[in-house]
């Protein structure tokens, strides 16, 4: 009679056999650990930029602009930017993860020839690099969300969906990010994420109303993903609430599904040949 149970190994579908071993968890497990032992400090600098923001311009810069209008309603210049920062800082965090960080275990570390000679699939590294992206986002707006609670910058109770809104925008970003960077081979090749990066970050109706450009620049801004989850967390945290968030969460589904489906072939293509 056998005196121990031997662990089963997971049941993956069919159609995913060969890109997914079941264990992605090991992957978050080892980020977890990495996290905690040499880059607290990294991850926990990278939330004050955005604070800074609205503390200059929030509420100094506030102080002379007064109100905004949104969707018909006057709100406080810093209730205004507030959730477009909120935005920003699930961006950053998400994007920072899964494209420098990602980089360098890929190119550089070979962590990711060692992951997949073990059990592990594609879909599992994929799936764990996108989770760490997405704790460091959700980390990010569960801070701001503080901070602007504190503020009293939250118009509406609907406020507390906006971090599970967040934690989509940055699922979103992080999926498209490493899709990305399983195509860069240099580290100047970076540079063109944050050329992308900063142009979305001053112009995704961030600090001032899409209303303010000619309607030509409107429809390349509403292209960007940085406006639909700036528009959808800024709903939330206001109150006023518009059917178009529904357009906002398919865009990002959208980015999801593309983003993950596009990293795991990648991941397959350069280390499993």
């Amino acid at each position: 009679m056998s005196v121990g149970l031997r662990a089963r190994a997971p049941r993956v579908p069919a159609p995913l056999r060969g890109l997914y071993g079941g264990n992605t968890r090991s992957v978050v497990a080892r980020g977890m650990r990495v996290i905690a032992r040499n880059n607290w400090l990294i991850v926990l600098t990278g939330f004050f930029e955005p604070v800074f923001y609205l503390l200059s311009m929030g509420l100094g810069l506030g102080a002379l602009i007064g109100t905004v209008d949104f969707y018909g309603r006057d709100v406080p210049y810093a209730a205004y930017i507030a959730p477009a920062l909120m935005a920003v800082s699930a961006m950053n965090g998400a994007l920072y993860d899964s494209t420098m960080n990602v980089f360098f275990r890929m190119r550089y570390g070979k962590l990711y020839d060692q992951m997949l000679s073990t059990s592990l699939g594609p879909m599992d590294v994929a799936l764990g690099e996108i989770i760490m992206a997405l704790f460091r986002g959700l980390l990010y707006a569960c801070g701001f969300m503080v901070v602007t609670t504190a503020l009293g910058l939250n118009l509406a109770w609907t406020a507390v969906l906006a971090i599970p809104a967040a934690l989509m925008v940055a699922f979103g970003f992080a999926a498209v990010g490493l899709a990305a960077t399983s195509y860069m081979k240099s580290f100047q090749h970076l540079d063109i994420v944050y050329f992308v990066m900063l142009p979305m970050f001053l112009l995704s109706a961030t600090f001032f109303p899409i209303s303010v450009y000619p309607e030509s620049v409107q429809w390349a801004i509403m292209a960007m993903p940085l406006w639909h989850a700036v528009d959808m967390v800024r709903q939330l945290t206001t109150g006023l609430i518009q059917p178009s968030i529904w357009g906002h969460l398919g865009y990002f589904a959208v980015m999801i599904v593309i983003g993950t489906t596009v990293a795991t072939l990648r991941l397959r293509a350069l280390f499993l040949r």
